[in-house]
């Protein structure tokens, strides 16, 4: 009985190969949307060793927090907004001194 050779074997390396290659990938895509905060909180969840949904938490852990700032994301946004608006203002102000 001839036994299978290296080239019998390929199909079974490649398919070992792929399924670390997937490993790989789940672990990293995990740790991506940890840190973005779409699959619980990454800090507690590095820290306490464990990962628990945002959603298991109880609810006075929300309130001792406090609600989250909603305007603190778009202050920026509007300081950037003020500013380009201010610099187009200048630069009308220029263009039309010039032409005058």
């Amino acid at each position: 009985m001839p036994m299978p050779g290296r080239s019998a074997q390929r199909g079974w390396l490649g398919l070992i190969a792929l399924l670390i290659a997937l490993v790989i990938v789940a672990v990293l895509a995990q740790t991506v949307l940890r840190s973005y905060g779409l699959l619980g909180d990454g800090e507690r969840a590095a820290t306490s060793g464990r990962a628990e949904p945002a959603a298991a938490r109880p609810v006075e852990d929300h309130a001792a927090r406090g609600a989250p700032p909603v305007t603190a994301p778009m202050e920026p946004a509007r300081a950037l907004e003020r500013d380009l608006r201010r610099d187009a203002q200048d630069l009308d102000r220029r263009i039309d001194d010039q032409t005058k």
